[in-house]
């Protein structure tokens, strides 16, 4: 086709409006060619006539114009012929994939996240005019993180089908350090005393190496606010920071900053007035105001009594409160008065509350740790308490919330809570090496979450090299509607506990048992439940501290058979704001276990657990552990006039609850009394020092544990960040160093019985009625909730130790053991 005509975009936008009402043509066609991904009907829609109409220059100057907003388009002529519109396009090339080489300070989400916001995707046009601003944006952010030396550099590399590739090369460079703070105008407050408030550290030697001197624009910004919040809070309404100034050495290596301050003078709290619609918080702002008149003001204060009344706005259905604080100045007498005004806007009502990522856990499940109700007034408090609550779940890593408005309506919000699940189902496994035990195996497995219903379904299958057995239970949290739970457990098990280091006898027992729990209120808890147990014993040694037992019910020790109903009892207190990995709050628990008086033995134990979590950082990646674990039980009745005790096999372990030894391995050693027949010379008085005639006793102190009626074991522990682990598996895996102390005692054991009594074996006798023969150990622990199960790493070494304990210095665990 032969052209008459041709306009360039450039010369259509330049034509004037009085050459438009003059210079048009009737539309007799309208064509595009040059397209390839945009189709037809998309780029037709910005065309504004249509066939027949009468378009002038200005028209086709526009419609230009509209065509390159699109961003379709990296170029666009228009030519015409009798009537025919023709635009010619090429367009913009399609981003096919992005590359990301040499970044280290900025992981790749957030550089995706940056390009995202402008506009730069896989699948989307490019636009080439924005790739030098996001060069210089992401230089920008180097420099705010102190590497003045960063150089970034934007490629686009061109491929087949009009497709291109961006590749984001990065030369960071080292980090410029902060070399000196020079603070100027401070008379009120040293230097050193406004450093403490600093996060950015200077010049430091180089024995800090755990500390870090690197300077970075955000972390100024805050330690600017809060040397400013040291000055409010001590009265200085007026403080100020004329200027601050960050001066970069030649080499870029290093910064100098300067602040130049006005203190100006401290100011008292005349009066405090409250203003707006109080809704209801008139009286007990009246008697309970942090401010205080006649006192020098205190921005911390002030902050927190508006908090105080956002809280409880906020707890009442007001979503949005607005409280501002405003300060009228008398600079001449030094005062201020404060009026807190207060609007609560609109009260806000719950429509619907729902749920998403809970894959396998189904809604009503997470439904019922609710407490905001649908219908009911917006409570941050109870949205944060159902979030608490959901998380304590052990087969919920995380929960967020979300308020959206719903459309059209100003008073009604739908809340979304967005969980992420971890396993619920776990193998239970144990493996550790010792000095005397060498190589040991558990094995076992559960599930916490049975089909997403919440409900726990548990067959242990586990078995050892000295514990064989089997067991099924079955607790639903949520048996009543209120949150009372109803649970039962049947078992069999055969125990050889000569080879699990322990006085020597066998043991085949079976039970079956029911527990009800009622909830308190959210935090408390008890259960009451009742059992019956039947324990077969043989093979056993007699030992001295079991002897007594043994002998009232049988003298050969062998075919021993106990039935016991036993009732139980406890109460729990959680204020754990996780159920795995808790960072914050507190779990306490006591239990009762007593046998009935128609049992065979009568006895009772007692124990308690104690937790508390102490965050060290905002973030709760440093956290402070304290934990406690106490246990007492005894016998009451008699039998034939003598004292029932607590039966042996019902003693205290200490387990692998102080790491570093080996299991039931910290307790009484089991004695035996030995009898020797005398037939040297006796004594000056003509007879022999004996218990039995002319026969003389000596103790045997043996290998093997006994265990005790009573135990304590506590421990602290600091949690850290585990190194090298991004933030999405910082909720999955744990490390911390532990200190960990306890003991296993006998309060029935009589040390003077063997006070003149020769002794054999390859341990002293020790009074194992003494509750500070303590062992205590120090060591590294890595925690990991596996898709598979939690794992457990502990490295360990002994601080304190008795002569016959056995130790071990690495124990590995799968299960929820730790």
């Amino acid at each position: 086709m032969t052209m008459k005509q041709w306009f360039g975009a450039t010369l259509l936008l330049g034509a004037g409006c009085a050459s438009a009402a003059t210079d048009t043509i009737t539309v007799s066609d309208i064509r595009v060619e040059g397209l390839q991904r945009v189709a037809l009907g998309a780029t037709l829609t910005h065309v504004p006539f249509n066939v027949g109409d009468e378009v002038s220059r200005y028209t086709l100057s526009q419609t230009i114009r509209e065509m390159y907003h699109t961003g379709h388009f990296d170029d666009v002529k228009v030519y015409l012929d009798d009537g025919i519109v023709l635009f010619e396009v090429i367009e913009r090339p399609t981003i096919s994939a992005i590359e990301f080489d040499g970044n280290k300070d900025i992981k790749e989400e957030q550089l995706q996240e940056s390009l995202n916001n402008n506009g730069v995707k896989v699948g989307e046009p490019l636009d080439r005019t924005i790739l030098s601003n996001i060069e210089n944006g992401l230089l920008s952010f180097f420099h705010s993180v102190g590497k003045y030396n960063a150089s970034v550099n934007a490629q686009v590399v061109k491929l087949s089908r009009n497709r291109v590739k961006l590749k984001f090369t990065f030369e960071e460079g080292k980090a410029a350090s902060v070399k000196q703070i020079n603070i100027v105008g401070n008379k009120v407050f040293s230097d050193d005393d406004l450093y403490r408030h600093f996060e950015s550290q200077q010049d430091l030697p180089w024995w800090r190496f755990l500390s870090s001197d690197r300077y970075q624009s955000e972390t100024l910004k805050g330690d600017l606010e809060r040397v400013k919040s040291h000055y409010l809070d001590h009265g200085y309404l007026r403080y100020k920071v004329d200027s601050n100034q960050v001066s970069v050495t030649p080499e870029k290596d290093s910064v100098y900053i300067t602040l130049n301050v006005d203190e100006g003078e401290q100011y008292k709290v005349t009066k405090v007035d409250f203003s707006g619609e109080l809704a209801g918080l008139e009286d007990f702002l009246e008697n309970n105001s942090p401010i205080v008149s006649g006192e020098l003001y205190n921005g911390s204060i002030v902050t927190q009594t508006e908090e105080m009344i956002k809280t409880y706005l906020s707890n009442q259905g007001y979503a949005y409160p607005k409280v501002e604080t405003i300060p009228a100045i008398d600079d001449a007498k030094k005062e201020v008065a404060l009026t807190v005004h207060v609007q609560p806007g609109k009260r806000i009502y719950v429509r619907r509350i729902s749920f998403e990522g809970n894959h396998t856990t189904k809604d009503e499940v997470i439904r019922r740790e609710i407490r905001q109700m649908e219908g009911a007034w917006m409570s941050e408090q109870q949205l944060n308490l159902s979030k608490t609550l959901i998380q304590r779940l052990s087969y919920i890593e995380r929960v967020d919330y979300k308020v959206e408005k719903v459309p059209g309506e100003d008073d009604l919000v739908d809340v979304i809570f967005s969980v992420k699940e971890q396993p619920s189902g776990q193998f239970e496994a144990g493996i550790s090496y010792g000095s005397y035990n060498k190589l040991a195996f558990q094995f076992g497995m559960s599930q916490n979450n049975f089909m997403g219903t919440g409900d726990v379904v548990s067959l242990r299958l586990n078995t050892s090299s000295y514990s064989k057995n089997i067991s099924l239970s079955y607790t639903d949290p949520y048996y009543t509607i209120d949150g009372v739970s109803l649970g039962g457990n049947v078992y069999y098990r055969d125990f050889d506990a000569g080879r699990a280091s322990l006085s020597r006898y066998k043991s085949k027992a079976y039970g079956v048992s029911t527990t009800a729990g009622f909830p308190m209120d959210d935090n408390n808890r008890i259960s009451v439940g009742i059992g019956y147990n039947r324990n077969q014993l043989s093979s056993i040694s007699i030992y001295d501290q079991i002897e007594q037992f043994i002998n009232q019910f049988n003298e050969t020790g062998e075919g021993l058979d106990f039935e016991t109903f036993e009732l139980n009892t406890g109460w729990t207190r959680n204020t754990l704001n996780r159920g795995r990995f808790p960072t914050e709050g507190t779990y306490n628990s006591v239990n009762m276990k007593v046998s009935t008086p128609n049992s065979d033995l009568k006895f009772y134990k007692l124990t308690s657990s104690h937790r508390f979590y102490y965050p060290l950082s905002n973030d709760h990646q440093w956290t402070f552990l304290a934990k406690l674990n106490l246990g007492y039980g005894n016998g009451y009745g008699d039998i034939g006039g003598v004292d029932q005790d607590l039966p042996f096999w019902e003693n205290f372990y200490s387990g692998q609850k102080v790491r570093g030894f080996e299991s039931n391995t910290i307790g009484p050693r089991a004695l035996q009394s030995m009898y020797t027949q005398v037939t040297g010379t006796p004594n000056k008085d003509g007879t022999f020092t004996t218990t039995r005639g002319n026969q003389v006793e000596s103790v045997f102190v043996s290998n093997s544990l006994v265990g005790g009626n009573a135990m304590a074991v506590g421990g602290l522990e600091l949690i850290f960040p585990t190194p090298f682990i991004s933030d999405d598996y910082r909720n999955a895996v744990r490390t911390s160093f532990f200190v960990d102390v306890g003991n296993v005692w006998d309060t029935e054991f009589n040390i003077d019985a063997y006070k003149d009594v020769p002794q054999s074996g390859t341990h002293d006798l020790a009074d194992y009625s003494d509750p500070t023969r303590i062992r205590s150990s120090v060591g590294l622990s890595l925690q990991w909730i596996s898709p598979m199960a939690p794992m457990t790493f502990s490295f360990s070494r002994q601080l304190k130790r008795q002569p016959e304990d056995r130790t071990e210095f690495f124990s590995f665990t799968i299960g929820a053991r730790f």
